[in-house]
Order: C-alpha cells, then sequence, then structure tokens
C-alpha cells in the first residue's frame, strides 16, 4: 500500500480522476485513496457520465486461467515484473504504468483489451498472497499466470497449446461477416 498520508487532496483527486478513466471500480478507489466514498461517487459521475458499476470485485483467481484472460493476464505480468525490476515505480504507480504499457500494446495490435484495471489490481493482490504464481512454458519459453503450487514442470502455455475453441470470438465472426459483406 502507498503511504497515503504525504498526498494532498488535490493529488487524491487527480489519481482517482486517473483511475476512473483507466476504468477502476470504485472499490479500488475506496482502497487506493484517502478520498471518501461520497466524493469517489462524485468524481466517478463526473468523470464516466454515469454511475459507477455495482457488485462484489472479481474474488476469485479462477478468471486467470481461462484460455484468452491468462494471455492477457501474463502479458500484463511482464510488463509488471519488467517496470519492478528496472524502475523505481512502486505500489499504485507499477500497476498503472503496467496496465498503460498493457493497453497501448493491445489497442495497437487492434485487439480487445480483456483485463480491466481492477482484474490486474486484483491479480497482483493475488501474486503478494501467494494464489497465483508464474510459470514458464517448456515449449515456448513464456512466462504465464498460473495458479500458487500447481505443478510447472512440463507446463505448456494455452498459446503453444490452443483450445480448439480459441479466437472463435463475437469480434472474430463479426470481422468474418464484413469481409464477406466487402
Amino acid at each position: 500500500m502507498r503511504n497515503k498520508s504525504v498526498i494532498t487532496e488535490a493529488n487524491e483527486i487527480r489519481l482517482a480522476v486517473d483511475l476512473v478513466k483507466l476504468g477502476a471500480r470504485l472499490q479500488l478507489l475506496e482502497a487506493e485513496t484517502n478520498l471518501s466514498r461520497e466524493r469517489l461517487l462524485k468524481l466517478y459521475k463526473e468523470v464516466k457520465g454515469e454511475s459507477p458499476p455495482k457488485g462484489m470485485l472479481p474474488f476469485s483467481t479462477d478468471w486467470f486461467m481461462t484460455w484468452q484472460p491468462n494471455i492477457h493476464a501474463s502479458l500484463f505480468m511482464a510488463y509488471y515484473r519488467f517496470f519492478q525490476k528496472h524502475t523505481q515505480l512502486k505500489g499504485l504507480e507499477l500497476i498503472i504504468k503496467s496496465y498503460r504499457m498493457y493497453v497501448e500494446q493491445i489497442e495497437r495490435g487492434s485487439m480487445d483489451v480483456v483485463l480491466s484495471l481492477t482484474r490486474a489490481w486484483t491479480m497482483v493482490r493475488f501474486f503478494d498472497a501467494k494464489m497465483l504464481q508464474m510459470a514458464t512454458c517448456r515449449e515456448c519459453g513464456g512466462d504465464f499466470v498460473t495458479h500458487a503450487f500447481d505443478p510447472t514442470r512440463g507446463y505448456v502455455c494455452g498459446l503453444c497449446h490452443m483450445p480448439a475453441r480459441a479466437g472463435k470470438t463475437r469480434r472474430a465472426a463479426e470481422l468474418a461477416l464484413a469481409a464477406a459483406e466487402a
């Protein structure tokens, strides 16, 4: 966690606005700023033009294990680990920088962003709690998110061993339809 006592209210507001623009949920804002819930609600509505989504934060590590989310989570963690090793960034600043890099690369590749900032933040907390770990694929050598304490000897990632339905997304169908109509 950050040292919240040295941050001015103006900086807290700027941080909250940046987080909302990146898609942060209200619970993340409450955990990472000293602003009141009422103030955060007003900021959220001001920035997004709508009330924040209701409901609980993701609480299961299983979402990160499914094929497409695992690829995106692993990409984010690659940036996170790189910045953690090669910069002085810590805590939320490290998560934000890594998330922005992830989004930039996904959008540059004309793909859909699968990992939200809130899920990325939650995933880092899962790593800190030793609920997730990284495993190296024996075929490509890439590092991928796995459940903590799962055996990783002989691990093969979802890119090297794709499920039969991988890539059969709604967007792929829409692109195929658009190409057929052209």
